[in-house]
């Protein structure tokens, strides 16, 4: 029993790589964008093609690296329970610009398909509340991306 507790505490205290954290935020950031796709229950193909040139554009990625979070956030916001285990991440990770960013590509995502519906703005809301951003800041954001679609 001691032997198990001791592997526990060592498997969470051991250091995380820079790589680990960067990668946490990254699936974090594709999770949530995933559920502002999933929210008005029809996949449009503006949407999906979006997501990618999204992740490579603003996350540095290749498309194959884009394409291959996009598969892992899919099996991890499918076993997700709330947004708050991907905002949490984004908390400790991210500056209120990096925030606003973020929830600019929520809002740019739920209009790729030339409408907004209630459950996207619902979520991207609930996302920004959990990220502490302002409700001055979620319009903003909104408008900037109503601008160019």
């Amino acid at each position: 029993m001691i032997a198990k507790l001791k592997q526990f505490l060592q498997s969470h205290t051991q250091a995380i790589t820079p790589e680990d954290k960067a990668h946490q935020f990254n699936l974090a950031a594709a999770s949530l964008l995933l559920e502002v796709m999933y929210a008005d229950e029809t996949l449009d193909e503006q949407e999906v093609a979006m997501l990618p040139t999204m992740l490579t554009t603003n996350l540095g990625l290749s498309l194959e690296a884009a394409n291959d979070l996009i598969r892992e956030a899919k099996l991890v916001q499918g076993n997700s329970i709330s947004l708050f285990e991907f905002t949490a991440e984004i908390n400790n990770q991210c500056t209120i610009e990096q925030k606003q960013k973020l929830l600019l590509c929520m809002w740019k995502l739920a209009y790729s398909d030339g409408k907004l519906c209630r459950n996207e703005d619902q979520i991207i809301r609930r996302t920004a509340d959990l990220l502490y951003l302002k409700h001055s800041e979620v319009i903003q954001m909104r408008n900037i991306a109503m601008e160019q679609r």
